[in-house]
């Protein structure tokens, strides 16, 4: 697969078409480099149904997000 051909099923307008290729990424990528192409908010919303996608890195994922979530409503509270 080419990367153009990466990135548009990434844009895909079906959310069950994306979600299984973030999950591929996210499972196969650094997180550094999960970034490069798709957003935190985009994650958060395909959660549900890419994570089914992600095998062992699953745990890790969650504690990721987790962390970044207990992170933003701390910086909330303290504003």
């Amino acid at each position: 697969m080419t990367l153009d051909a990466f990135r548009a099923v990434l844009a895909d307008p079906d959310p069950d078409v994306r979600a299984a290729y973030v999950g591929k990424l996210m499972r196969q990528a650094k997180p550094d480099d999960v970034f490069q192409f798709v957003c935190l908010s985009e994650i958060v919303a395909l959660w549900p149904r890419l994570e089914r996608y992600l095998g062992r890195e699953r745990p890790m994922w969650r504690f990721l997000l987790d962390g970044w979530q207990e992170a933003r409503r701390a910086d909330v509270a303290a504003q």
